[in-house]
C-alpha cells in the first residue's frame, strides 16, 4: 500500500491524515508528543485547542462560517468532532476542548490506514511524499532544516504584523492616494492628521491596553527593527510623527498643504482589496486596536480583517516557496499545511490540511491537483498565501475581503456576504470529494 508521512498531529495534520486514509493511502502520522511537549500544550491528545474554545462564527453568511461549511463538504474530521461536543456560545461554534481533542484522537488512532508514531523529527524526510504540519512552535532542529531548505529569509520565527483593513471600508473623502514626492504609481492610501487629530490619537495610543504575553512570546529582542507602535509612541509626542507617521513628501489634496502627520496604507494583495497599516506592528488588545486605530482619519468605519500581532509563530514565506497545491517549489514531494503556511486560525489551519492531504494523494496517484476557485473561502485563502504578488507577507485568516467581488453590486453588507457565501456553496453543491 502507498504511504505518506504527515508530521504534526495538530488540526492540520489530523485533517491531512484523515483525507489520505479515507482515500486508501497508508499514513504515518508522526508527532513529538508525549516525548516532548511545547509550552502551549497540556495533554497527549491530538488537535489541542490552546487559546480558545471558540471556532468563530457559525452562520454561513460569515467568513468563518462559510469556511467551516466548505470543510464539511470534504468530510472534515475536526468539524465532525466539533459538532458532537458543542457548548452554548451565541452565534459562535464553541466546543468542550478536552472532548474535542479526545474525539479526534480516537478517530485518528482507530483508522486502519493510519499508523501513529511518537518521534521527534529533526530533518525533512526528502525522497518520499510528506506533509509538514508542525505549527507555530515547530521544534528547533526541524525549524532549522526548514530554514535551510527554504532559505533563511523565507522563514519567520515571530509574527510581528500590522493590522489589515478592506479597501472598500476606507473613507476616501478623508484619505487620498499618493506616493511620497510623487514617486511610484500611487500604491499607498494616505490618512492625513491635523494637529488636534494627531494629539488625540497619540494620547489614546499610549494609554491603550496591551495584550498579555505567554512565556514563549516574551523575547522582545526579536522585535528589533519592528517596534510596537505603542512602544515607539511612548518615547515622546512626536516620536511616531517623525517615524512611521512622517508626512514628508505628501500633500493633502483637501487642504493643499502637508499634513501634520499621516498613516500610510500599503496594498496587501494583487486585487487591491486589502491594505495594511504601514509601521503599525502592535501588541494592543484587539478591541483597543479597533477603538484607537478608528481615530485615524479615513478609518472611522474601517473593517479590520486582521489585527496586529506580536507573538511566537513559525511560518514560511508561502508566496515565495509554495506551489498552488501547497507543495514546495524546489521539491514537489514536500507539502506544508497549517499555521506554518501563514494561514491564521484553527479552522483555517484545518482547511489547509484537508487540501494538502488531497493534493499529496493526487501526487502519489499521478492525478490532477485540487485547486479550488478563488470565489470559495478555502480557495481564496490558499490563493492568498500562494500569491506571488504579495509583498511583506503577513499571515491571514478567512475574511470576505479576499474573495473576488460579485457581478452585481449589493450595498447592504449582510446581504452581500450572504450572496458571496451562496456563490461558493453553489459551486460545491454538485461536487463529490
Amino acid at each position: 500500500m502507498k504511504t505518506i508521512k504527515v508530521i504534526g498531529a495538530g488540526l492540520a495534520g489530523c485533517e491531512a491524515a484523515w483525507q489520505l486514509a479515507n482515500m486508501g493511502i497508508k499514513v504515518e502520522l508522526i508527532d513529538m508528543k508525549p516525548i516532548k511537549m511545547t509550552p502551549a500544550h497540556h495533554s497527549d491528545n491530538f488537535a489541542e485547542l490552546v487559546c480558545s474554545n471558540s471556532l468563530k462564527a457559525a452562520r454561513i453568511d460569515s467568513a468563518a462560517g462559510l469556511l467551516k461549511e466548505e470543510m464539511r463538504r470534504f468530510g472534515s474530521v475536526c468539524l465532525d468532532a466539533a459538532d458532537k461536543c458543542t457548548v452554548a456560545a451565541g452565534g459562535a461554534l464553541a466546543v468542550d476542548r478536552d472532548i474535542f481533542s479526545r474525539l479526534i484522537t480516537e478517530k485518528i488512532k482507530n483508522h486502519p490506514n493510519i499508523e501513529v508514531k511518537s518521534e521527534i523529527v529533526k530533518t525533512i524526510p526528502f525522497g518520499t511524499p510528506v506533509i509538514i504540519a508542525t505549527g507555530p512552535l515547530t521544534d528547533t532542529d526541524l525549524a532549522d532544516d526548514i530554514k535551510k531548505t527554504c532559505r533563511s529569509e523565507n522563514l519567520s520565527f515571530f509574527d510581528a504584523a500590522a493590522p489589515i483593513v478592506t479597501a472598500e471600508s476606507v473613507d476616501m473623502s478623508k484619505a487620498f492616494f499618493a506616493s511620497r514626492y510623487g514617486k511610484g504609481t500611487d500604491d499607498y492610501i494616505n490618512c492625513p492628521f491635523n494637529k488636534d487629530e494627531y494629539e488625540l490619537f497619540h494620547t489614546e495610543l499610549v494609554n491603550a491596553k496591551t495584550a498579555p504575553l505567554k512565556d514563549f512570546d516574551t523575547d522582545f529582542s526579536v522585535y528589533e527593527g519592528c517596534m510596537p507602535i505603542e512602544v515607539l509612541a511612548k518615547r515622546g509626542k512626536d516620536s511616531i510623527r517623525f517615524g512611521p507617521l512622517k508626512p514628508v513628501g505628501l500633500t493633502d489634496p483637501g487642504t493643499g498643504h502637508r499634513p501634520w502627520a499621516a498613516v500610510q496604507l500599503r496594498r496587501e494583495n494583487k486585487d487591491g482589496s486589502l491594505y495594511n497599516l504601514v509601521g503599525f506592528q502592535t501588541n494592543l488588545k484587539f478591541p483597543e486596536q479597533k477603538r484607537v486605530f478608528s481615530l485615524i482619519p479615513g478609518l472611522q468605519n474601517a473593517e479590520f480583517v486582521r489585527y496586529g500581532v506580536m507573538h511566537r509563530n513559525t511560518f514560511i514565506n508561502s508566496p515565495k516557496v509554495l506551489n498552488k497545491n501547497l507543495s514546495l517549489k524546489i521539491d514537489e514531494n514536500i507539502f506544508f499545511a497549517g499555521q506554518i503556511t501563514g494561514v491564521e486560525g484553527y479552522m483555517e489551519s484545518a482547511a489547509s490540511g484537508i487540501i494538502a492531504g488531497i493534493n499529496a494523494a493526487a501526487l502519489l496517484n499521478n492525478t490532477a491537483p485540487l485547486c479550488l476557485p478563488e470565489f470559495t473561502m478555502t480557495g481564496a485563502l490558499l490563493g492568498y498565501i500562494t500569491d506571488e504578488s504579495v509583498k511583506n507577507f503577513q499571515p491571514l485568516g478567512a475574511n470576505f475581503g479576499i474573495l473576488p467581488p460579485l457581478d452585481i453590486k449589493i450595498k447592504d453588507k449582510r446581504e452581500r456576504y450572504a450572496a458571496l457565501s451562496q456563490r461558493s456553496l453553489d459551486w460545491f453543491c454538485d461536487k463529490k470529494f
